[in-house]
């Protein structure tokens, strides 16, 4: 799927023609769309916190705790100082103690005054600060939604359904009304015995779940319309375990004309309490015309993905494209001729390859960095197509957990050699591609976590792969460092807000967050047991305390 950079009216702060921060007024024109097709278009839902600044302050380590800025020039410093919602200084605590704060407008003894009274707050020994955390690719609203019902960690079957059946009986609206939609999800047939989907067998013997409609097949069931007040219920769920987790922005890789509606209102409200990059599914019904759009497609999930050879598993089928190349190629430079930023789902490795085919041949005499085209998953890539990902200039956005999660079935699908070329993360990176992470939650973790250390690691939350403790593939394992990067500079150069966010430098926004350990240099078997002691966004803590 690909998505595009939505047209804004007003001042840009962020250096992107085509991205605005609401509230502004908006006028790029948003068409009705369909649930997974290929073209979102992006817009900026970002700094519509509450303002009510509080005054200036100073975060410093102690002991052997450490602030991370991921600024190449400034790696590390011992305090950094908050005015207004932005970094205004940075350096050590004798530094920013003989540092004035004040406006230059007030005089001398006030300056002194001020500086005299300047709170400092002191990390616990062996915490560490690092720049606000962002996840790359997100559904901040399927993920309140399927909250309601979590079926994480389910061994069977009949796990599953006893867990939907304690869930109707104690809810009485549901039970009593059979016209009720329930909403959950987490489940994965592949952790479940032999890892196969279930059978009619299964669901008869006890008939609470009656079937599956998967992809497009969801379209066939009349889903209820949403309230503003049940958007706001789901949407603030997502807030709650975002902040707990230390996430200051979220790129949601589809958005509805409800859900755009619905983040479009409350940024006007102010209540907009995370940052929110979203990606507007295109309308496949729509003919293009400048601002108007035309179908697209992309391919499916691991096991449907279109792939050049056939499934080892399957050799009946190489899975399929959800949109012709025919189409990709019309459409695509339409979008980028016009200035959009064109983000495009694919999953297996004729998918990709189809993508960056259009891309190489769209993005000739085109500034790439002005439109920065990102392809979602990139899950499986022949190692030339890696290599063209750099070249091009196509910033990669993958989700380290789904690696993690797929390894242990991975080769009996695509067999031992095609592996080699899935979630090749460290090949990615070295073609000289921007590599930015993120979880596809609900579907994963939302915990950010969770993907540094499946990316370091390559093994699972036990230390287990299918290739021993070194990792499945622990030559395509990202430093720590580069980690890092991929969850704070590196999507917010995805989302061309690399100047305001991402790292903690003077005059960005003051968005940071405190963890309990240092996971730069801890045992990676205790990354997971790290928690976030404080989340801040634009100065104000909205989680746990400094």
């Amino acid at each position: 799927m690909s998505s595009c950079n939505a047209k804004q009216n007003g001042t840009v702060t962020n250096g992107h023609p085509k991205a605005g921060h609401l509230p502004h007024n908006t006028s790029g024109r948003f068409e009705r769309v369909k649930r997974l097709v290929v073209v979102s278009v992006v817009t900026a839902l970002l700094s519509a916190l509450v303002r009510n600044d509080p005054p200036a302050y100073a975060v410093c380590s102690s002991g052997d705790g450490v602030i991370y800025t991921v600024d190449e020039t400034n790696p590390q410093v011992q305090c950094i100082v908050v005015q207004g919602g932005r970094i205004r200084d940075l350096g050590s605590l004798a530094d920013i103690e003989l540092r004035s704060y004040a406006s230059s407008t007030v005089t001398n003894v006030l300056q002194a005054a001020l500086r005299r009274k300047l709170p400092i707050h002191f990390i616990p020994e062996g915490s560490i600060v690092v720049p606000g955390l962002s996840d790359s690719h997100a559904h901040i609203l399927e993920y309140g939604g399927v909250q309601q019902l979590p079926l994480e960690g389910t061994k069977s079957v009949e796990e599953t359904v006893q867990r939907v059946k304690k869930f109707i009986l104690e809810n009485p609206d549901i039970l009593h009304d059979k016209t009720k939609v329930i909403t959950g999800g987490g489940w994965d047939h592949t952790s479940w015995p032999f890892g196969k989907w279930p059978t009619a067998a299964d669901l008869d013997a006890d008939p609470v779940i009656q079937g599956l409609l998967l992809d497009n097949a969801q379209d066939l069931l009349k889903q209820p319309k949403l309230t503003e007040g049940d958007l706001f219920r789901r949407f603030m769920v997502t807030v709650r375990d975002a902040h707990r987790h230390g996430l200051t922005s979220i790129h949601d890789a589809g958005l509805d004309p409800a859900s755009l509606a619905f983040f479009k209102s409350q940024a006007e409200k102010g209540k907009l309490p995370i940052r929110i990059y979203g990606m507007k599914y295109f309308n496949e019904s729509a003919e293009y015309f400048g601002d108007k759009m035309k179908p697209i497609v992309s391919d499916n999930r691991t096991g449907g993905a279109a792939l050049y050879e056939p499934y080892d598993d399957n050799p009946s089928t190489n899975g399929f494209m959800r949109i012709e190349s025919s189409v990709l190629y019309d459409v695509i430079p339409k979008f980028l001729r016009d200035g959009w930023q064109v983000n495009v789902h694919a999953i297996g490795d004729r998918a990709n390859g189809i993508i960056l085919d259009v891309f190489e041949s769209s993005l000739k005499g085109v500034n790439v960095t002005a439109l920065r085209p990102r392809l979602e998953h990139a899950q499986m890539m022949t190692v030339a197509d890696m290599r063209r990902l750099g070249k091009l200039g196509v910033i990669a956005s993958v989700q380290p957990t789904h690696a993690i999660s797929d390894m242990w079935y991975a080769q009996d699908r695509l067999g031992p050699e095609r592996i080699r070329n899935l979630y090749a993360f460290r090949s990615i990176l070295d073609s000289g591609a921007r590599l930015t992470l993120g979880s596809d939650f609900p579907v994963e973790s939302l915990n950010p976590l969770s993907g540094f250390y499946a990316a370091i690691t390559r093994l699972s939350p036990e230390g287990k792969s299918p290739h021993g403790p070194a990792g499945w593939f622990p030559e395509q394992r990202l430093t720590r460092k580069e980690a890092l990067r991929g969850i704070t500079i590196d999507p917010a150069y995805a989302s061309f807000t690399e100047n305001i966010l991402g790292s903690l430098e003077v005059g960005k926004f003051a968005d940071f967050v405190v963890l309990s350990k240092n996971i730069m240099t801890i045992p990676v078997s205790e990354i997971l047991s790290t928690t976030v002691n404080a989340t801040v966004i634009e100065g104000k803590v909205v989680f746990g305390k400094l």
